[in-house]
């Protein structure tokens, strides 16, 4: 590639690692819930950056903050703290159940930490056994070696055997399962609240209320992947508020930071305080130009009128879903919390996903998968309501080319 000329899609193919398979246009600008590709085609964008993009694309709250702090201070390692971080901790602890904040860069770093505190956990128990760790089919906690062995899905970790051990996965909201596996050998159960990349499937509050039960018996940590659930995205702040349900132990990312990298695992003091100076690290977690962007983005959606919003804009996105269903009748369910939306392909129209998400982005809208058998939405949260009716007009149009095809 000419240094001087535009990069293009057949870039991708010549110069990068082949682990992803992009779409053939190339995105160059965003504004809102609206971006722009190379050729100045516009899309309306029901990604988010895979519910990364919280407040859209070059939200002024975030520009700003991280111009603000991009002429102060960007990095200095962690020999040191900062001010930005301190008050993102500040903004965490008081949000929630917890009381001790661990910043890193992303949803599997934080599950890293997670998992390694649990193993710790066990080991500070007196049992040499306790190492255990409970989580679940098609579940997915990230792609480091230890979080894609959590992870339920063969497909992400079979090719990089042998795998950590330790790790038993059962049948998810399947309480019977979980009674006749969680022990005294048990350090930790992980959890999503909603499987996201899994199909987007819900747990039942029973199922999650028997688990703190197990966890409380046995004395096994109980965590919650919230990377995907959690700042906002179920129109509370972390989805296990619409439970009643609280973990030990809860990892958040994704929107976090509203598209700038980061992510943080929380806990009590009495779980935070066995992890010692030395025991985990990273080079890059708070570092001060993540948290200020944070801080802003955290703070934004952490009010009752956005989160309100949130389950306005599902009630618009189901009632037009519906319709659309009313007409096509592709869709098995449409299932999920707030604006994390899956659409179910009935049996016929089984692995169809993809090309669905295919048609849709030729007709000028992003969207995702869930798996083969699932198209999913996990917009905006301040999304306008005209770009949710203009984007499920693309996505009518899309889906009349599917049925056509």
């Amino acid at each position: 590639m000419n240094q001087n000329s535009q990069p293009n899609r057949q870039d991708f193919n010549q110069y990068m690692v082949p682990v992803f398979a992009p779409a053939q246009f190339i995105p160059v600008r965003g504004e809102g819930s609206r971006l722009w590709d190379q050729q100045g085609k516009e899309y309306i964008d029901f990604a988010g950056g895979i519910a990364v993009n919280a407040l859209g694309h070059a939200h002024p709250v975030a520009v700003k903050a991280l111009v603000e702090q991009g002429q102060k201070l960007w990095h200095i390692g962690n020999g040191y703290t900062n001010e930005p971080v301190l008050t993102l901790a500040k903004q965490l602890v008081e949000s929630t159940f917890a009381d001790k904040v661990f910043f890193c860069n992303s949803g599997a770093e934080a599950n890293e930490a997670a998992l390694k505190l649990a193993r710790k956990v066990g080991l500070l128990s007196g049992s040499a056994r306790k190492n255990k760790i409970i989580a679940f089919k098609n579940a997915f906690h990230g792609r480091t070696l230890f979080t894609v062995s959590a992870g339920g899905q063969p497909k992400y970790s079979q090719d990089f055997a042998p795998l950590p051990e330790g790790i038993q996965h059962l049948p998810f909201n399947d309480l019977d399962a979980a009674r006749a596996a969680i022990d005294a050998d048990t350090c930790a159960v992980i959890v999503e609240p909603i499987q996201g990349e899994g199909g987007v499937i819900t747990a039942d509050p029973e199922f999650l209320k028997g688990l703190r039960e197990l966890c409380d018996q046995h004395g096994a940590v109980l965590i919650f992947d919230e990377v995907q659930t959690g700042v906002g995205r179920t129109g509370a702040l972390y989805a296990y508020m619409n439970t009643e349900v609280t973990p030990d132990i809860l990892t958040t990312a994704k929107a976090l930071g509203g598209g700038f990298p980061i992510g943080a695992m929380i806990t009590t003091d009495k779980y935070a305080n066995m992890y010692a100076v030395g025991d985990h690290g990273t080079t890059y977690g708070g570092n001060p130009l993540a948290s200020a962007v944070a801080n802003a983005v955290f703070g934004f959606i952490n009010t009752p009128e956005v989160l309100n919003g949130v389950r306005t804009r599902a009630q618009i996105f189901a009632e037009g879903l519906k319709r659309l269903n009313e007409r096509f009748g592709l869709f098995e369910e449409v299932r999920g919390q707030g604006l994390l939306i899956g659409c179910v392909l009935k049996a016929e129209y089984a692995g169809k996903a993809k090309d669905i998400v295919t048609l849709a982005g030729e007709e000028g809208l992003l969207a995702l998968v869930a798996g083969p058998n699932v198209v999913r939405f996990t917009p905006s949260l301040i999304i306008p309501e005209a770009d949710i009716e203009a984007g499920l007009q693309r996505f009518e149009r899309a889906l009349a080319r599917f049925v056509g095809a």
